[in-house]
């Protein structure tokens, strides 16, 4: 899966003011990401804010981005809930042709023990026909997917092929990476961890403000894999405040407010989330306005 490696994107889903789908601002941002340097886009991820979106505005959202992609880069498709049967039936339903992987995350709410969560995931690799990206993302989920359930997985079914680790604990990043099988790929989850996870041998990150700054964030997570640690933290740093900013009010209220910021689509999103405020739009306009001195 040497296609998923460097930045991938959890792309968002914009709205018009009347909450609808806006199809041409996400034709725009998936131009910009490619047009910025991303190696993958992530479809119907949390980012793209899937649990609020109808089944028929879901289908409208992988038609509109495989239609702005035309094949330019590889799709990633978000197909995860903590129903384990309903997934099952999902996958084997869906039409995954225009897909390299699908992302699952671990399941939510349940709260299921490690031998939950292994079950969960057999039953989803004996019914996929396409390789899985496994999602520990606790701080939602509730439950923390061990790295020995993660190595288990790994280890015994070829078509687990990788995970995005949200944890936000090196350590356990680190063990993952120490342990897993040949061709196993540990993605970071967060921003903040994905230069630490690339350079402890991890192979990229996906990402929310790599679709808000393509061009740096890919550059640097480039840097990192080729080993100009210097240059790769340089980037880091100039991009670490709006790592944390685009999370302030919660996510994707602060990546559509940068989007907003780029003129590429409004800043709405459905309830329960609630559009970022405007002191925290003003942060991050001030933010874009000072990244010119990233060298690009």
């Amino acid at each position: 899966m040497e296609q998923l490696q460097g930045t991938g994107v959890a792309l968002v889903t914009p709205f018009r003011k009347d909450f609808s789908v806006d199809t041409e601002a996400l034709g725009r941002i998936v131009g910009f990401c490619i047009d910025g340097g991303i190696d993958y886009l992530v479809v119907l991820g949390t980012t793209g804010e899937s649990v609020t979106l109808s089944k028929f505005e879901k289908q409208l959202v992988i038609d509109t981005i495989v239609s702005a992609n035309a094949g330019r880069l590889p799709l990633v498709l978000g197909v995860g809930g903590n129903n384990t049967a309903a997934l099952v039936e999902e996958l084997q339903q869906a039409d995954l042709r225009e897909f390299e992987a699908i992302l699952s995350v671990s399941p939510y709410y349940n709260k299921p023990t490690q031998e939950g969560i292994y079950q969960h995931f057999k039953a989803l690799s004996q019914a996929s026909p396409k390789p899985i990206i496994l999602y520990n993302v606790p701080g939602r989920t509730g439950s923390n997917m061990l790295p020995a359930t993660t190595l288990r997985l790994a280890h015994e079914f070829e078509n687990i092929v990788a995970i995005k680790e949200a944890c936000g604990d090196i350590t356990q990043i680190m063990q993952i990476i120490k342990e897993s099988p040949k061709g196993f790929m540990v993605i970071s989850g967060d921003d903040i961890t994905a230069l630490p996870t690339v350079l402890a041998g991890g192979a990229g990150v996906i990402s929310v403000l790599g679709q808000g700054t393509p061009t740096e964030l890919s550059k640097m997570i480039k840097l990192g894999l080729a080993g100009n640690v210097k240059e790769a933290y340089a980037l880091h740093y100039e991009l670490m405040d709006a790592m944390s900013l685009i999370f302030h009010e919660g996510n994707p209220a602060g990546i559509k407010a940068m989007f907003e910021s780029l003129k590429l689509s409004t800043a709405v999103v459905r309830l329960p989330l609630m559009e970022a405020t405007s002191e925290l739009k003003v942060r991050i306009d001030k933010f874009l306005k000072s990244l010119s001195k990233v060298p690009a």
